[in-house]
């Protein structure tokens, strides 16, 4: 059934020093006072059936990426607003490939909101916890960037204090690494729908540019089941075994790959050039 959009009146707490819970009324809850603003009683609810209703043709990449539901809250100020629009998703990686998804290099980064934000003069967008959030305003001006700022800090660190990038990057080798390119792709990764759960970085490794990708299968036999999928699809013999393998792709070019346990490490360039007596090295930095 079609849930309709929800209107709820809401009254405003300020929580102090501990995250929240990230149902609409506590993400209500928890957007800090500004002085000067008056955050507005009516919260609008959206789900994966009406999500479209708001954001028309971006709907499908929020989906794709495991969203849950949209809470749509707003600052006034005389003729003035500023909307926030709180997209939580399955899990935090998945709020976090959705921020990535839609990171811009035109924007500033500031740090010290959630776990990375970015902005302009016409919105901030940052992750934290299962959440990701656009700001936009009505109008322009330094005092509306402060302001933005002043509600991404306050709200994100209700949300989850502690926000940060996946762990697994952690694990990723230093040399190379452009940045501000860790990303997360839940499903389809180059065009494959057996290879889901993509963990992604861009490199440029003494001019040679390529994206390091790790897909963790959960276990060795996971990994195995995965690498199985893609061989057959590129119909290759099946008798492999861990160490560094080469997937003879026919429309990414061959992709070579270090299989570790549960873990599966690879390099992709979008040439398609093959590049893989000079990567394995490389991808078995990764512990």
């Amino acid at each position: 059934m079609n849930r309709k959009i929800q209107y709820v009146m809401l009254a405003v707490s300020c929580l102090a020093g501990q995250a929240i819970a990230q149902s609409p009324t506590d993400m209500h809850s928890g957007l800090p006072p500004v002085k000067g603003w008056t955050i507005s009683p009516q919260v609008e609810v959206f789900d994966g059936e009406n999500l479209f209703e708001r954001i028309n043709g971006a709907a499908p990449a929020f989906l794709e990426n495991n969203f849950q539901e949209m809470t749509s809250m707003v600052y006034t100020r005389g003729n003035d607003y500023i909307t926030i629009q709180a997209y939580r998703h399955a899990t935090p990686e998945d709020a976090f490939g959705m921020y990535a998804s839609e990171r811009s290099p035109d924007m500033e980064f500031y740090p010290g909101i959630g776990g990375e934000a970015q902005g302009d003069e016409y919105g901030l967008f940052f992750f934290s916890g299962s959440v990701y959030v656009k700001m936009s305003a009505s109008s322009k001006s330094n005092e509306i960037t402060s302001t933005f700022k002043a509600i991404a800090k306050g709200l994100a660190a209700k949300i989850d204090a502690s926000a940060s990038y996946p762990e697994i990057f952690k694990s990723f080798p230093k040399e190379g690494q452009l940045p501000h390119t860790q990303s997360y792709i839940p499903q389809n990764y180059i065009g494959h729908e057996f290879l889901k759960s993509a963990y992604t970085l861009d490199y440029n490794l003494n001019g040679l540019k390529f994206q390091l990708f790790v897909i963790d299968g959960k276990t060795r036999e996971g990994a195995e089941k995965i690498l199985s999928d893609y061989f057959g699809f590129t119909r290759q013999p099946l008798n492999f075994a861990e160490g560094n393998l080469r997937a003879e792709d026919r429309y990414n070019g061959n992709i070579p790959i270090a299989w570790k346990g549960r873990y599966l490490i690879g390099a992709f360039r979008e040439s398609g050039e093959d590049f893989s007596k000079d990567i394995y090295s490389f991808l078995n930095r990764f512990n």
